[in-house]
């Protein structure tokens, strides 16, 4: 199914987990898991350290088959589905680590993001025909639409790796974006960020959310989850103990033992936000 032939209405359910479970040897590491993403929202699906979190992004990437349950896409069932396959059909992810083409430039590594909706054959290219060479402007346009969307667009021609680490995320997000998903998951954006990269991270969920692109994210940075996000869905062990809006999750007692029950509970982000808003309360 591809995201040019599915129209929905606003509020549709486009992503649908179903008791979704995997095992690895003897470890449970997702069990019976089930929530909704509907059309427009940003979701946040947090948890503390080892809770399953990355797993659930490969489940429904296809990287990983769930043992148990169905993953729904616009209710068809796409459990197990290739990566390519999903990806073909409208849902793109960035990963924890930056992983540009190092030698390449900005557009470039941006124009690499569109190879699934390239139409021209091989030998199209290396024989330079009227329809490759449309086909590659249109390419560069709309790369150049994402960049000036993300304010890269005056860096196009730099070396990718050559960006700050703030600018370097955007690089990665224009390259998944330019690919017109229609879900965009994105595995810890906030990830070596400073304050200042982090706000700005802030608005450019937005902007893709505003671009009408539906959005669920692991993030550690609460000041990112808590302001960006419509719905949170928190799991510890594998398992689903909350979900709801932020300032509902932000006092759930059920998400405040789960954090508190880490060793290293004071150095997490959720801990210190609420151990912070107790205090000024």
């Amino acid at each position: 199914m591809s995201a040019s032939t599915t129209s929905s209405t606003a509020g549709d359910i486009l992503l649908e987990l179903d008791g979704i479970g995997i095992s690895f040897g003897g470890l449970r590491a997702v069990d019976n898991l089930s929530f909704k993403i509907h059309q427009g929202e940003i979701v946040g699906l947090i948890g503390p350290n080892g809770a399953g979190k990355t797993t659930v992004f490969n489940m429904i990437t296809g990287v990983y088959k769930p043992t148990d349950g169905h993953i729904r896409w616009h209710g068809r069932d796409v459990t197990g589905l290739a990566p390519h396959l999903l990806a073909k059909a409208g849902i793109r992810r960035t990963f924890q680590t930056i992983r540009l083409f190092a030698d390449m430039t900005v557009l470039e590594n941006v124009i690499a993001g569109q190879h699934l909706l390239m139409r021209q054959a091989w030998w199209q290219g290396l024989l330079r025909t009227p329809a490759q060479r449309r086909e590659e402007h249109e390419l560069v346009e709309r790369a150049m639409a994402v960049l000036e969307q993300l304010d890269l667009a005056d860096v196009a021609q730099e070396i990718a790796t050559s960006l700050p680490y703030g600018a370097q995320r955007r690089v990665e997000m224009a390259r998944t974006l330019v690919a017109k998903p229609e879900l965009i998951i994105l595995d810890e954006p906030a990830a070596g960020l400073n304050e200042q990269e982090s706000a700005e991270l802030n608005t450019t969920i937005r902007a893709i959310r505003d671009a009408g692109i539906t959005v669920i994210l692991v993030e550690h940075d609460m000041s990112v989850v808590m302001n960006v996000t419509d719905n949170i869905v928190v799991i510890n062990f594998g398992k689903k103990i909350a979900e709801g809006k932020p300032e509902d999750i932000r006092s759930n007692p059920l998400v405040i033992e789960a954090y508190l029950g880490q060793d290293d509970d004071e150095d997490d982000p959720l801990m210190n936000a609420i151990h912070e808003e107790q205090a000024q309360s």
